[in-house]
């Protein structure tokens, strides 16, 4: 019998922006609290967006995106553990 590789199911983007979120600022060594203030938002937002609590606009993504210094592109990319 031919069984066909495992599939993981589709991570939502929501975990994928937490994942990328993380990864990217641990690599940049910021802390959430610095993250937020170079994105202007509240800490607190940081740290729901990495838990997952909490959807973010488009617009605020863009700005996330530009103060971890990446296209936004690269917060949704799928991890590559996928």
């Amino acid at each position: 019998m031919i069984t066909s590789p495992a599939r993981h199911p589709p991570t939502s983007a929501r975990q994928r922006i937490s994942d990328n979120l993380k990864r990217l600022r641990n690599e940049q060594g910021l802390s959430q609290e610095k993250t937020a203030e170079l994105a202007d938002f509240h800490r607190t937002y940081i740290s729901q967006l990495e838990r997952c609590v909490t959807n973010i606009s488009i617009d605020g993504l863009e700005r996330l995106a530009q103060a971890l210094g990446v296209d936004v592109l690269d917060l949704l990319k799928p991890s590559c553990v996928e």
